[in-house]
């Protein structure tokens, strides 16, 4: 079984994006990062992915829509991250 391929959709200078990227990065998380500060195609792609999304961080694991910061670190507080990370 592979582990989902996880994205996060960032803008610069970012509290909450930083903050996402350090819980990803200490679970060894390897994550594909999209900075959308400059709008573009891929913020397109980050609204048609979570309608209604309108503030970053925004992060995917797998076809899985988590939300932002707060709602992945929740999961890692009610123990269902792993879970989620490991597919």
């Amino acid at each position: 079984m592979t582990t989902p391929k996880v994205d996060i959709y960032t803008k610069f200078g970012c509290g909450y994006c930083f903050r996402a990227k350090r819980l990803l990065d200490e679970k060894g998380v390897v994550y594909e990062e999209f900075d959308i500060t400059m709008g573009g195609p891929k913020r397109d792609e980050m609204q048609a992915r979570a309608p209604g999304a309108r503030t970053v961080p925004q992060i995917f694991v797998g076809d899985t829509h988590v939300g932002g910061s707060d709602e992945l670190a929740a999961l890692e507080r009610e123990g269902k991250l792993d879970a989620l990370l490991a597919g």
